[in-house]
């Protein structure tokens, strides 16, 4: 596992994304068909797991004043990924900082610890539609969290 064969995979998925709405039904067919019990969401996982141990994945780390954050964007949107951003968070009981989704964002949450939550959600997707804002909460553990984003687009609001 390495960053241009995490990238063939994710290939496969954003040519399957790319012209969605970014909404509930996008939520309910990515848990359908690409949830926690699927050979996507486990190679996913797996690719995940590889690269933040092996250090290609989450290279920077936030100081936050309890809990951890560490982070990276491993590609830039192009055409491969269908104009899709990916960054990848490791993150253990702590709200990352606040942002809106000009485009919306598309999230896999990969729980490390069972108990982990990403936003009060357990392991698979989630969908921010345009124009929504959070900030990246991860309760009872740690997760590393994938994000797609479209066009790269997130703007920090602190």
């Amino acid at each position: 596992m390495n960053p241009q064969t995490f990238k063939e995979l994710l290939q496969g998925l954003t040519s399957q994304l790319h012209r969605r709405p970014l909404d509930g039904n996008l939520h309910t067919w990515l848990n359908t068909q690409h949830g926690p019990d699927t050979a996507t969401y486990q190679a996913l996982k797996a690719h995940c797991e590889v690269g933040v141990a092996d250090g290609w994945l989450c290279q920077r780390e936030a100081p936050m004043p309890q809990g951890s954050l560490k982070y990276g964007r491993i590609f830039k949107p192009d055409a491969e990924l269908h104009g899709f951003s990916v960054d990848v968070v490791d993150m253990s009981n702590v709200a990352g900082p606040h942002h809106t989704h000009p485009l919306g964002e598309i999230d896999l949450i990969m729980p490390i610890d069972a108990d982990a939550r990403f936003d009060g959600h357990g392991a698979g997707w989630l969908v921010y539609p345009t124009g929504s804002a959070h900030p990246p909460t991860v309760t009872g553990g740690r997760a590393l969290v994938l994000y797609l984003l479209p066009e790269g687009r997130i703007d920090f609001t602190r």
